[in-house]
């Protein structure tokens, strides 16, 4: 087994191990990184919206 495809199991079982040991810590992760990502992409539109 090469080092990547152990690496994405091991990745795949913590992500498991973690939602369910924790489901609202995984939700509110998942929203945090929603939120940083909506936030991104509103700055983007802006930036652009500045530009003409």
């Amino acid at each position: 087994m090469n080092a990547k495809k152990l690496g994405i199991i091991a990745g795949v079982a913590f992500a498991l191990f973690f939602v369910i040991s924790q489901p609202q810590g995984s939700a509110d992760l998942v929203l945090s990184i929603l939120t940083i990502l909506g936030d991104a992409a509103a700055a983007v539109v802006e930036f652009i919206r500045a530009l003409f």
